[in-house]
């Protein structure tokens, strides 16, 4: 089993002592968590089949979140799983990451100068109960008008190759971007007002 357990100074008290288990690879939702004060274990979740990439966007993420926090289920004893998506929308289609170089190229060719919108579902799951819920968040984003050079540049960093719409704008991606309508941290990966919003569902009963 794959675990791994972080802990930060401060405790986010509206979990009442369950345990947060991220069902996520990626370290920035491991980065948002840390900085919002979460204690919490990490657990990789198995490959989530995309069935269909042409789908609505909002039942998208909130499926394969759903489905994330899912195939962990039988690797805890308890606590409250948090399984996340996270994809890029331009013009109606969803752009996933980049297989290679060239489609990475690709992606950011076609975001350059244009606005599009990334959209990120989070799904939470308590064990015990079997009690979920799951949200979303959506940002626009704009991206500057794009020379040939600085695509290939920022592609020869390496930074886009395992993100959704091949970049990070909490990283070197910055520059790419020109203004953005919404929450930063859902363009990052996790959404921290849905989730702390989730929390106090779950808090109340």
């Amino acid at each position: 089993m794959n675990t791994e357990k972080l802990k930060s100074s401060k405790r986010f008290q509206i979990l009442k002592d369950v345990k947060l288990i991220l069902a996520s690879s990626s370290p920035r939702r491991k980065q948002i968590l840390r900085r919002e004060g979460f204690e919490f274990e990490v657990l990789i979740p198995r490959h989530v089949e995309v069935k269909d990439i042409s789908s609505d966007p909002v039942s998208h993420v909130l499926r394969l979140s759903k489905e994330k926090a899912e195939s962990v289920l039988d690797k805890v004893k308890g606590g409250l799983i948090l399984g996340a998506d996270t994809i890029v929308v331009l013009e109606g289609k969803i752009l996933g990451k980049p297989k290679d170089k060239d489609e990475a190229f690709l992606i950011l060719n076609r975001l350059s100068g244009k606005t599009h919108q990334v959209y990120t579902g989070i799904t939470l799951i308590h064990k015990e109960t079997g009690k979920n819920r799951s949200d979303y968040d959506c940002t626009r984003v704009k991206f500057n008008q794009l020379k040939k050079e600085e695509i290939l540049n920022y592609i020869a960093t390496g930074e886009p190759m395992d993100k959704a719409g091949a970049y990070g704008i909490q990283g070197m991606g910055g520059f790419l971007v020109e203004g953005i309508q919404g929450e930063l941290d859902n363009v990052i990966g996790l959404p921290v007002k849905s989730l702390k919003r989730l929390l106090v569902e779950f808090n109340s009963g």
